[in-house]
């Protein structure tokens, strides 16, 4: 996960649990982001009962879920726990291009 985090590119990544009623609700929406904001933001999806991850979930103190995160080079950008719309999604997006002054390619 590090490898993904510590890009030049714009990440996101949502923290869930399979058993979450409110995770299960914010798929479609990260869903959505992923496919309509591809090119602009990678997105990630880590469920934080999978021991593989655990280490990872435990550095970024993912106490609730669902937590969002942006990340440049390692950096946490921006973060919320609980859902959110779409619309303000990508408005977060839209303010961290324009303070990042992320190169479109």
């Amino acid at each position: 996960m590090d490898k993904i985090i510590w890009r030049d590119a714009l990440t996101f990544v949502d923290f869930f649990a399979s058993w979450c009623g409110p995770c299960r609700m914010m798929h479609p929406v990260i869903d959505r982001f992923k496919e309509e904001m591809r090119g602009r933001v990678d997105v990630y999806k880590i469920d934080i009962d999978d021991r593989e991850t655990a280490g990872f979930t435990s550095r970024y103190r993912i106490a609730s879920v669902p937590t969002l995160i942006f990340f440049r080079r390692g950096e946490t950008l921006w973060r919320r726990s609980g859902m959110i719309g779409y619309d303000d999604l990508v408005k977060t997006l839209h303010e961290l291009e324009k303070t990042e002054r992320i190169e479109q390619s």
